[in-house]
């Protein structure tokens, strides 16, 4: 009988031996375990923020690149308005004629588009030159009543 007992308490030992072996690593590891996540987690943390960092310096110089863009895109844009404006100057300096042809238009365009009255001045060089705030002051003039001026009796 001392062979079967013995034998049957065989298991129970290696078991409550394991489980004593086991307790012991988590104990004395547990807290190296701990260090070691937070190690891992801090680590995880600051590549974070380099990278969002590094994002966040290169959204920048991307808003950099694009307003020295849109700068350079508008100076080349005012660049050929001035020499628009210069071709277009220059060719009118001594072109009366074409002057008057395209006043004439644009003043015909404008009558048919609303009932408006044009008064010609003559002038030294034989222009007419348009009175246009005549035609809105005759307008006011007739939507609103005149008062009849005050006299005077001696």
């Amino acid at each position: 009988m001392t062979e079967n007992t013995s034998s049957s308490w065989r298991p129970i030992l290696a078991i409550a031996l394991s489980l004593v072996l086991l307790i012991g690593l988590w104990l004395g590891l547990g807290p190296q375990y701990g260090i070691y996540v937070q190690k891992l987690r801090g680590e995880a943390q600051l590549k974070e923020a380099e990278y969002t960092r590094r994002i966040a310096v290169l959204e920048a110089q991307a808003k950099l690149d694009s307003a020295k863009l849109q700068a350079q895109a508008e100076v080349e844009r005012a660049r050929g308005l001035a020499q628009s404006n210069q071709i277009i100057g220059n060719s009118l300096k001594e072109n009366e004629v074409y002057l008057q042809w395209l006043w004439i238009t644009s003043v015909a365009e404008s009558q048919n588009q609303s009932d408006r009255t044009v008064i010609y001045i003559p002038t030294e060089k034989g222009i007419p030159l348009p009175a246009l705030e005549a035609g809105r002051l005759l307008q006011e003039k007739t939507t609103t009543e005149l008062q009849p001026p005050l006299s005077f009796a001696p």
